[in-house]
């Protein structure tokens, strides 16, 4: 394999160093856990239940992961660019083309080609991540069940891949307005997705069972109807053979729907932390936000396809005979599709995340109304920091682009906040 005379890979490899250098000494010099000085020595101030040696973990662990993160994105952007301009993807082209093969064969057969060099040149990152989260106390799991995971990940990447890029080529074929008749049945593949995930895709990685405390099961699902959320039992997932940190969920819509605890949660919380990350997620359900994460897909999808199509169609026009690419429906422009889904997606992570962390906010006040109170919530958004070493003021880039949900900070001074203004309002009702 040589490059093209014209290729731009070198230039890119000087950015991403560069880059890499600038991110690193971001993520080193933003101090982690540093909160403003109003907060110091209250609930909220991590010197107040972290012990000096985990506050020293958790700066040295968020500076590095947070670099790891800012990579990511290029890192991937980089990889595809590599086997358009490296000449990979056309040559896998022509050797099928040579072969004969009926065309069901050969595109399967170059998706699995594309899907497994982007696998194995982002898998430094991956190991990365893996042996930091190891080294630090946060992943349990052995490597053999890290490789299992992360091939399992691989085969419902390439089935996904390869059932929507079989589809986006066809579309493409028939020419018109093919960006719109892709959204248009992106719209049920997006349901399918979040109906099948909590039942089909989820127990590929994991083992679900009932909830193994009878008691604390008939508590939340008495709080389940309070809340409106007919359920009739809570899943227990098997997590603590991989991690030390803590989860709990409900996903899936209609009857896919699931209402999970990590085991690690039920270990290390009380009954009251474990009612209040309860209370909170049922706040989620019931103020539909998984409805409402739908409707975003839909519409974020929509988006996605008018300004990628018109940004895919300009690029293989002016680039495409450099890289092999025939036309828009060519297979060797798969790289160049997975390109701008990639960068679309790190550049929408700050409007994503906002809206997560929204979502967040009000189902944690969802669940302080529903209980009645804060009570558990402090203690539990403490130790679920101390589990993860996390950060709980992170710096403003990371906030945009890597944070889902508010700071601890935030969510703990909210908690204290709910039971001044409770504590007000008994005050008054007993007053009266």
């Amino acid at each position: 394999m040589t490059l093209d005379k014209r290729s731009n890979m070198p230039k890119y490899i000087l950015l991403l160093i560069g880059y890499a250098l600038v991110m690193a000494a971001y993520a080193w010099y933003t101090s982690p856990n540093a909160v403003p000085a109003a907060y110091s020595g209250t609930p909220a101030d991590p010197a107040a239940f972290f012990t000096p040696a985990q506050l020293k973990d958790s700066e040295t662990l968020n500076a590095l992961s947070n670099w790891i993160f800012f990579m990511s994105g290029p890192w991937e952007w980089l990889i595809y660019v590599f086997l358009l301009a490296g000449g990979l993807a056309r040559n896998w082209r022509d050797a099928l083309e040579r072969t004969r093969l009926p065309i069901y064969i050969r595109f399967p057969i170059f998706v699995l080609l594309v899907q497994a060099a982007s696998f194995l040149l982002y898998l430094p990152l991956r190991i990365a991540g893996y042996s930091l989260s190891k080294a630090y106390g946060i992943s349990t799991q052995p490597v053999l069940g890290w490789i299992r995971d992360k091939l399992v990940a691989f085969g419902v990447g390439y089935v996904t891949v390869l059932a929507v890029s079989a589809a986006a080529f066809w579309m493409i074929s028939r020419g018109g307005r093919w960006w719109l008749k892709l959204w248009l049945i992106s719209i049920p593949f997006i349901v399918f997705m979040m109906y099948i995930q909590p039942v089909v895709i989820d127990p590929l990685y994991n083992h679900y069972s009932r909830l193994s405390d009878p008691v604390l099961e008939h508590r939340i699902l008495d709080l389940a109807a309070k809340a409106g959320i007919s359920a009739d039992r809570v899943y227990e997932v098997d997590m603590s053979s991989k991690t030390n940190a803590m989860n709990a969920y409900v996903n899936g819509i209609g009857s896919s729907l699931r209402i999970v605890l990590w085991d690690t949660t039920l270990k290390q919380l009380t009954d009251k932390e474990i009612m209040m990350i309860m209370a909170h997620e049922m706040g989620h359900y019931e103020m539909h936000h998984l409805e409402w994460s739908a409707v975003g897909a839909v519409g974020s999808s929509l988006m996605l396809l008018a300004a990628g199509g018109f940004l895919y169609s300009w690029m293989v026009r002016r680039r495409g005979a450099g890289w092999g690419i025939r036309s828009l429906s060519d297979m060797a422009a798969l790289p160049l599709i997975l390109l701008l889904i990639a960068v679309f997606s790190f550049v929408s992570l700050p409007v994503s995340n906002l809206v997560s962390r929204q979502a967040e906010s009000a189902a944690d006040s969802y669940g302080m109304k529903l209980i009645g109170s804060a009570e558990g919530s402090v203690s539990m958004h403490q130790k679920l920091a101390i589990a993860s070493l996390s950060d709980v003021n992170p710096p403003l880039l990371v906030k945009w682009l890597r944070s889902s949900h508010p700071s601890d900070m935030e969510r703990i001074l909210s908690a204290i906040d709910f039971d001044k203004g409770h504590g007000k309002d008994k005050a008054k009702q007993d007053g009266q």
